[in-house]
């Protein structure tokens, strides 16, 4: 991928440590065994849209403590620095473009790197809950030292994998600019089933994937920047982070009725349908199978 031709965003951040919400830095809940902590803590590594989903599950028979801030600037090399840059630059102009198109105005999110942890609208984050988007504040956090374990725990590297991540993160701004965020969060409300196979949690997170798509359509036609087996990479990335794969690593077998992703196969299928079509008509998961 020849990322150096990217338009470069002025909307990336380098977290100083005290963060951009003051949530709470603790949680409490629903009480889990061992073996649901370690696949919560799996499946928040990977494009956890929400922290406090993440926390206020985790009950070890006392306060869980989210590790905080540490108030010392993210040390971040500059060369990925402006690789992030130019992917969120990147997604700007894109969806600037198709929200003008559609007689509407995109509003930039701001990019937040991070290490440790980090404070936001939706409350604290460590390192463990992965790549998300924060609602509250209309931020992607990101923390410095994922690209790593992208490429080391899921053996999914290569430029435009990295760049998928940033996308689909973007794809929840997308959401929450179209509404969807808080149509959603309303059926959650209402008592609408979250998780399982064709659960809202689900259908939300395959339409980011769609999404992330439709960004890299728009942005290979206007820059042409893709190479040979980048868009392998990307759906590479997105097989190996399916709810399948991460709960057969994790326990050996595959619990459908927990499923706050999609499958493997599904969130290559989302990609696929977003990156050959375009168009976000393409990307309606709310309706249908997912």
């Amino acid at each position: 991928m020849d990322w150096q031709k990217g338009e470069r965003s002025q909307n990336v951040e380098v977290d100083s440590g005290d963060g951009g919400g003051g949530g709470p830095r603790f949680g409490g809940g629903r009480g889990l065994g061992l073996g649901g902590i370690i696949i919560l803590a799996i499946l928040g590594l990977v494009f956890f849209k929400d922290p406090t989903a993440l926390f206020s599950q985790v009950d070890t028979g006392g306060q869980q403590q989210v590790a905080a801030p540490s108030g010392r600037q993210a040390a971040v090399d500059p060369q990925t620095k402006d690789f992030v840059s130019a992917i969120l630059g990147s997604t700007e102009k894109t969806w600037g473009d198709i929200f003008t198109a559609h007689g509407r105005q995109y509003v930039d999110p701001k990019l937040d790197l991070f290490s440790g942890g980090v404070n936001t609208a939706c409350g604290a984050a460590s390192t463990a809950v992965g790549p998300f988007y924060c609602p509250g504040d209309q931020k992607v956090y990101l923390d410095v030292a994922f690209f790593q374990e992208l490429a080391t725990r899921f053996q999914a590297s290569g430029d435009f994998a990295r760049a998928y991540v940033i996308a689909h993160e973007v794809g929840h701004h997308v959401q929450k600019l179209l509404g969807i965020f808080d149509q959603v969060e309303q059926a959650r409300r209402r008592g609408a089933r979250m998780e399982g196979a064709d659960g809202l949690s689900v259908r939300q997170e395959l339409q980011a994937d769609c999404f992330a798509g439709v960004w890299a359509n728009h942005s290979q036609q206007r820059l042409q920047w893709l190479q040979p087996g980048d868009i392998e990479s990307a759906l590479n990335a997105a097989s190996k982070i399916g709810d399948d794969a991460l709960q057969q690593q994790a326990q050996g077998r595959v619990v459908p009725d927990s499923f706050t992703h999609g499958t493997s196969a599904q969130r290559v299928k989302w990609f696929r349908a977003g990156f050959d079509s375009g168009d976000m008509a393409s990307c309606n998961t709310f309706q249908g199978e997912p």
